[in-house]
């Protein structure tokens, strides 16, 4: 029988589980045996006893649960101690962000791993459902708009009072991918005037769909690049972006930052000029801090408050401030990816399934997943 083992996350902050109970138990039905390290759920809402009332078991020592699995399953990395834990030949599904640090995987190769990491899953109709970095964006998306109306002084909608009337907050949210989207329907909801950018001209009906207005620049050319994402910019159309930015940041109360490119730097949006342009009060919540942020004064890991009264909001992972629901999707991104690995109960690598070999990343002591292969041969430097 298959064993699949669910490890205690050990990243600072992180509260979220890589599978909870409803998922749990339809692996177990499908004939499957499950082995939860003891509170692994807990800090996500979910008891050890939820485990076990759908039948799965409970580790109390970590190293005896991973050495003993075929297939480990995690939100984020394993801790050294946990690598060194699992066997070779084990597999290992967990959001590894292979492009943000290659050199990782190549210790995972070492360690004779099977890796598949669900940040690389391929941005198909048929992979939806396992899509993890949307699952999660969309928690990030939502909690964003929410930090913006906590620590703006001023109320999001419109306010009809006996002491006069008060105006809604203009926010400004820069990037329209999943996060970008959320964050305005969550502003929107919540009676904002909301104004969407995006490099990508595709996405202007979505961000107008949602009572949004679209932010506009010339930047001579369309960045959407390969799947969806938006391409890093030329020394030039970031110059233009941030001159024109500059101008709707300072006329905005709430600024939402949302913009990545996979594998790179965030990409610097919000200018210290323009920060020093907003209005005293005025809010910035940053959700790029985890790759450096798209504002420049942007701490990550940080609240501050500039000398101009400006708040930036740099905290990171978001989605594990929401940890119940972000582990229930998560979890579920999971188990959709488990019915094209598993087969008839067994791990089936099929590397002529687009879904596997574009998630896979280690197999048999090789890197596998050919854009992290080529980011290790480059040379240091080259973009």
């Amino acid at each position: 029988m298959l064993k699949i083992a669910v490890p205690r996350e050990s990243a600072q902050g992180e509260r979220r589980v890589a599978i909870v109970p409803e998922t749990a138990g339809r692996l177990v039905k499908s004939g499957l045996a499950v082995a939860v390290e003891h509170d692994a759920g807990r800090a996500a809402g979910y008891p050890d006893a939820a485990y076990t009332e759908v039948g799965a078991t409970i580790a109390a020592d970590q190293r005896a649960l991973l050495s003993d699995a075929d297939l480990i399953v995690m939100v984020r990395r394993p801790s050294d101690a946990a690598l060194q834990s699992m066997r070779p030949g084990a597999v290992l599904i967990a959001l590894l962000a292979p492009l943000g640090d290659p050199s990782y995987v190549q210790r995972l190769a070492q360690a004779k791993l099977t890796t598949l990491s669900m940040d690389t899953i391929p941005r198909i109709t048929r992979a939806q459902s396992m899509d993890a970095l949307s699952s999660q964006a969309n928690i990030g998306g939502y909690k964003a708009a929410l930090l913006a109306a906590e620590y703006l002084p001023k109320f999001f909608p419109m306010l009809t009072t006996a002491a006069g009337t008060i105006p809604p907050a203009k926010v400004l949210v820069i990037g329209a991918g999943v996060a970008g989207l959320q964050a305005i329907a969550t502003a929107r909801r919540l009676g904002a005037v909301v104004t969407g950018y995006d490099t990508r001209a595709v996405v202007k009906e979505q961000v107008q769909s949602l009572g949004a207005s679209f932010l506009e620049f010339d930047l001579g050319a369309d960045a959407e690049g390969a799947g969806g994402y938006a391409k890093e910019l030329t020394a030039e159309q970031l110059a233009k972006q941030q001159a024109g930015m500059k101008k709707a940041v300072s006329e905005s109360d709430a600024v939402i930052t949302t913009a990545a490119v996979p594998g790179r730097r965030a990409p610097l949006i919000v200018t210290k000029e323009a920060i020093e342009a907003m209005r005293p009060g005025s809010v910035i919540v940053d959700l790029a801090a985890e790759t450096g942020g798209n504002a420049e004064l942007t701490e990550p890991g940080k609240v501050i408050t500039t000398a101009g009264g400006v708040t930036i909001v740099g905290l990171l992972n978001l989605p594990a401030t929401m940890a119940y629901d972000a582990s229930r999707l998560y979890s579920r991104n999971v188990f959709a990816l488990l019915q094209v690995l598993l087969k008839d109960g067994a791990i089936d690598l099929n590397f002529n399934d687009e879904i596997i070999k574009g998630t896979t990343l280690t197999h048999d002591g090789k890197i596998v997943h050919e854009p992290t292969a080529a980011a290790l041969a480059a040379p240091a430097g080259a973009p």
